[in-house]
């Protein structure tokens, strides 16, 4: 069964004032809003996304209460004169700690092109107010700190994650490298990481996962059966395949090749992959890539450590792009888009048995301007499927 709701916002309401100003949408946009959004489940059962509004604000909108859709206007939050990355695969992003903490982070571009800093806020009144807002890494160098993806781990730790390029930058000042010759030295970015032990009120040093990603695809984050963060990432591996690698907190000197595509690329496809836990401890996952002279997304099962297992498989569009996974109990949930030559068309594939068969759905179409579709879900209110477009937001309950 699959319930469609499409967020309208016509009411207005006024909302308390915080450290940053947060209040109702009273007036159109001066221009039209970024559509890139996130989506997550508080620990009360609503439902929030978090998106792009003008030039130095967010918005905030609870959009479900227990299943149930809201009609609740947009809470407006001013950043301080903060520009925020909303375009592609760069989004504010949005997780509720284990006390029902808020934070939203964000990357702030700086004045050189690809330069920018990982920026956080943070509430603990239900998103009334939050604080001003905050670097969360170390490095303040003017280089590139972007595509950050946060989770909690279920000891209630943020862990955040970000592609950064201070080793490269080491490099070319060491050598005084242009652009072309840098890249024969260090290809791509690297993956950093840090951890904060009290929801963002601070954070410890920033570690390096590895050296050599991909410079601007979204970094998956999930968490393993125990618990613990493990990020999924395209990779430049040796000499210049566009594969993707699989890191584990659990074992962090051990990233291994998760997807043997071998893509030789010399330039960023923009297109990063998505992650889910699987019942027996391995993973579910979701790549884009060029195999054999074809270039879509493909679905394979990775074991415990992040190793493929058998034969990766092709969703069922060959233009399909930037899928989303999400496993609840025995369902497997992957969502896509793809361009029919007039329009996009919304699809899912539904699989009750943990992805050995699935059922596809056509969920929407749209000839508009719109993001890429979400999947999002709780135990207690349900699987539900996300897309935002120029006309709304498009809310569609998967689960039975």
């Amino acid at each position: 069964m699959i319930r469609t709701l499409t967020i309208w916002l016509l009411h207005c309401f006024v909302f308390g004032l915080g450290l940053l100003t947060v209040q109702a949408h009273t007036h159109p946009p001066e221009k039209a809003a970024e559509l890139a959004v996130s989506a997550a489940f508080d620990t009360q059962g609503s439902l929030w996304v978090v998106g792009s509004h003008r030039p130095g604000e967010l918005y905030l909108q609870r959009v479900l209460e227990q299943g149930k859709p809201l009609n609740e206007p947009k809470r407006i939050i001013k950043l301080s004169g903060d520009r925020v990355s909303a375009s592609g695969e760069n989004r504010p992003k949005i997780k509720f700690g284990p006390k029902g903490q808020l934070l939203i982070s964000y990357t702030k571009p700086l004045s050189r092109p690809y330069t920018g800093e990982i920026r956080m806020i943070r509430s603990v009144d239900g998103g009334m107010s939050f604080s001003q807002p905050f670097t969360v890494h170390q490095d303040r160098q003017e280089i590139t700190h972007r595509f950050e993806s946060i989770i909690f781990d279920h000891q209630g730790v943020l862990h955040t994650f970000w592609i950064d390029k201070r080793d490269q930058e080491l490099i070319r000042r060491s050598k005084n490298l242009n652009h072309r010759d840098l890249a024969k030295h260090y290809r791509g970015a690297a993956i950093y990481r840090n951890e904060s032990m009290d929801a963002g009120l601070s954070f410890g040093p920033d570690i390096k996962v590895a050296d050599h990603s991909c410079e601007c695809c979204r970094i998956a984050l999930t968490l393993d059966n125990k618990g613990k963060p493990v990020a999924m990432w395209r990779h430049v591996f040796e000499p210049n395949f566009r594969d993707h690698a699989l890191w584990r907190f659990a074992a962090p000197e051990s990233m291994q090749r998760a997807s043997q595509d071998q893509w030789q690329l010399d330039a960023c496809p923009h297109h990063g992959p998505s992650i889910a836990p699987a019942s027996d401890g391995g993973f579910h996952a979701l790549w884009y890539g060029e195999r054999d002279g074809r270039a879509t997304v493909r679905y394979g099962r990775l074991n415990a450590e992040g190793s493929a297992l058998g034969t990766p498989i092709e969703l069922p569009d060959a233009n399909a792009e930037h899928a989303d996974i999400f496993r609840q109990a025995s369902m497997l949930f992957v969502t896509w888009q793809f361009f029919d030559g007039k329009r996009s068309v919304w699809k899912a594939w539904v699989s009750d048995d943990e992805g050995k068969q699935f059922n596809t759905r056509v969920l929407g179409v749209h000839a508009g301007k719109h993001d890429y579709p979400l999947i999002v879900g709780s135990p207690s209110d349900g699987v539900w499927g996300i897309w935002n477009t120029d006309q709304g937001l498009r809310l569609l309950r998967l689960d039975p």
